[in-house]
Formats: structure tokens, sequence, C-alpha cells
């Protein structure tokens, strides 16, 4: 069973109280170790100018070349605002049944939330469960409450758990069953996304 690796690659210093609050939700939902990675490396071609922001296409394509441990996932936490090219912003992006993941703080930080953060911790934790998800093989779920939920907004990110739904739990065990969950091959990207 491979294990998870949580990087900070944020234009600011890692908070490592919220990092270990994510750390202990992910080691909970996915029952694997997760170790907290500090290279310090960054993406450097991710940011584009034109939308002053930083495409998670780019970001997740560095992390498959740089990544901690080969054959390990990793899930990059950051706090620059993230984009694909058809929407305004994404909350994260991952490889669908992949191995690399990125989660963005940049949207989750709304005004109630600047200094609130435990629930700041709460929404990071949700996304990053929902990437990591995606890495796993999991899909979108329409259940309510489900982790794996789509969300376009925050109101969205605010109405699920950071729970798999009992659907979502049987297929992400009858994956690991299978040894899906530990698949090096790319896929399709996912994202989470706003409009």
């Amino acid at each position: 069973m491979r294990d998870i690796y949580l990087w900070w690659i944020g234009a600011d210093a890692a908070d490592s109280q919220l990092l270990a609050a994510v750390r202990s939700v992910i080691e909970r939902t996915f029952g694997r170790t997760v170790h907290v990675w500090s290279g310090r490396d960054r993406p450097i071609d991710a940011f584009d100018p034109r939308r002053q922001q930083h495409s998670s296409t780019r970001i997740l394509q560095w992390l498959v070349e740089r990544r901690p441990q080969e054959g390990h996932k990793v899930l990059a936490l950051t706090d620059v605002d993230l984009f694909i090219p058809i929407l305004t912003f994404v909350f994260g992006e991952a490889q669908l049944d992949g191995t690399a993941a990125v989660v963005s703080t940049a949207r989750l930080r709304t005004n109630h939330a600047v200094g609130n953060m435990r629930l700041l911790t709460t929404r990071l934790a949700k996304e990053c469960v929902h990437e990591l998800g995606h890495t796993f093989s999991l899909i979108h779920c329409d259940r309510p409450g489900c982790v794996m939920r789509r969300s376009v907004n925050l109101l969205d990110v605010d109405a699920k758990t950071a729970s798999f739904c009992e659907d979502c739990r049987a297929r992400y065990l009858e994956l690991e069953r299978e040894g899906r969950g530990d698949h090096e091959q790319r896929a399709d990207a996912d994202s989470d996304r706003g409009r």
C-alpha cells in the first residue's frame, strides 16, 4: 500500500497546525500513512500573468515529475489562486486514477474565514479528501453531504462533510482490494471549480 505525501508549495510559509489537521483527516479517511514533505522546489511556469492566477494543470504536471517518492501519491497545498482555462477558478484539481492532486486555500478563505482557522481547516480538509478521492479513481457523487460531491462555490463546500457516503466508501474499499488505488497511469484530470 502506497503512502501519501502532503507538500506545501504556497507563496507564504506553511502553517504547521493547518497541515497537521489536514494530515490527520486524510490518514483517517484513507487508512494510509501521510507524510508532510518540505521540499523547497516550486513550480515556476504555472503563473499566468494575463489571468493573475496559477494553472492547476501545470502544477499537476510539475508534481508528477518532482513528487517526493516514486509510486506514491502527492497532494500539493498552496495559497495561490488556481484556474483551468474554461473556468474562473478551481478549488483544486486531481488526476483521476493518477498520482497527483493540488488544492488551494485562496478561494477557501472568505471574509468570515480569514480569522477563523477552524472554518478554513474544515474546508481545506474536505477539498483535500475530495481531490485525493479522484486519484483513487472515485468520481463525483450526487449524494448530499458526501465529500465526493462537486463543489462550484463555498456554499457547496460548506454543505458537504469530510467523509465518503456509504456508496463511495464501499467503492474506495473495492478499488483498494483490486489494487486500483495504486495505479501509476495518468487519466483525465478532474476539477472542482467556480464559474
